[in-house]
């Protein structure tokens, strides 16, 4: 039986869960004050996802620049994928909170969209 320590990041709380895995399955979760605790260990053991937060590039904004982020998690293992092909993205200002950047970052189905705001010059 391998235990996996894992700290929470759903909520402030910070509990620190233990998960144990029999054959690579989850067969127990404990420490988790919370359901979102439980759902965020067994996920993070067996397919983890992050949210992508960075910047692209606007062409004729107020700002060179407008942060970003994925709509919602996506696979771990693409993260680095999602980041180089945001550096090639570039958006005409203006732009707007919730503008989607990028429709299909990674090949993961996600889009990305601006979580800022860039007006024209």
């Amino acid at each position: 039986m391998e235990k996996r320590q894992l700290t929470c990041v759903r909520c402030p709380r910070g509990c620190q869960i233990t998960v144990e895995m029999d054959n690579g399955q989850v067969s127990d979760v404990y420490g988790n004050s919370c359901m979102r605790g439980e759902t965020y260990a067994r996920s993070e053991v067996t397919d983890p996802r992050r949210v992508v937060t960075t910047t692209v590039v606007v062409e004729g904004g107020i700002d060179p620049v407008v942060s970003v982020k994925t709509e919602r998690d996506i696979p771990k293992g693409k993260m680095t994928a999602c980041i180089a092909q945001l550096k090639e993205v570039a958006v005409t200002a203006p732009v707007h909170i919730g503008d989607v950047v990028c429709e299909n970052v990674a090949e993961t189905g996600i889009p990305v969209v601006a979580t800022g705001n860039v007006e024209a010059k």
